[in-house]
């Protein structure tokens, strides 16, 4: 179905294609707990996710009562290791991920996958579910020596998709900034983790379910 107005499509990850809050919030946890301080709900956690690993923590210690640079530094080295070690304990795709992926796929559409996530931390979980096969391009947080809302690594993942007129799929701030700044339409999910009612973060198009994100898609291409 050559038709389809976008050769390339991007999404985000945590919050987006994957519910990683129960992980990211037992490795918060373990570290807070090692610094003396009382654990956070999920729910608690799941906003201070989408800026990077020592952004999320440094947002924890906040809400525990603050702390040092130093002793944040080494508490993200902590974080680290212990999400490293359990990526993949209660991270699932979020429903209907795998058969939008299927339907993009046989519209001859390319994805890919632009995280703040470290790479090397993306790909880890995306082999633990069996997905890496159907990206052609990981860019983390630390690929190009930026994140978002910087708009490089975002035009970095669809030059290693093959370019191509592009959209972008997020759940957050950052990713609308930074696909924006790059020059792509941009599709929110209201079910990610979301900093902000979703309908302040200025995107193209908003969805609820996967199942609406290829109409989405086509209706962004024809405007």
């Amino acid at each position: 179905m050559a038709d389809f107005p976008f050769a390339v499509v991007g999404f985000d990850l945590d919050g987006t294609l994957l519910d990683t809050s129960g992980d990211l919030a037992a490795a918060v946890n373990d570290a807070l707990a090692s610094a003396g301080r009382a654990p956070l709900s999920v729910e608690a956690i799941r906003p201070m996710i989408g800026g990077g690993s020592r952004h999320m923590l440094a947002q924890g210690m906040q809400a525990t009562g603050g702390c040092t640079d130093d002793e944040l530094d080494r508490l993200t080295v902590r974080l680290l290791a212990h999400y490293e070690a359990n990526i993949a304990v209660h991270t699932r795709p979020f429903p209907g991920v795998l058969d939008a992926l299927d339907a993009l796929a046989a519209r001859g559409v390319t994805v890919g996958i632009m995280t703040n996530k470290y790479e090397r931390l993306a790909v880890k979980v995306l082999d633990a579910l069996d997905l890496s096969r159907r990206f052609a391009a990981v860019v983390g947080g630390d690929t190009v020596g930026v994140g978002k809302p910087a708009p490089e690594p975002i035009q970095e993942m669809a030059r290693r998709c093959g370019g191509g007129r592009a959209a972008f799929v997020g759940d957050s701030i950052y990713d609308v900034r930074g696909a924006h700044a790059a020059g792509l339409p941009v599709v929110a999910v209201s079910f990610g983790f979301l900093q902000q009612p979703v309908a302040e973060l200025g995107a193209d198009a908003v969805i609820d379910r996967y199942e609406e994100l290829l109409p989405a898609l086509e209706r962004l291409g024809a405007s």
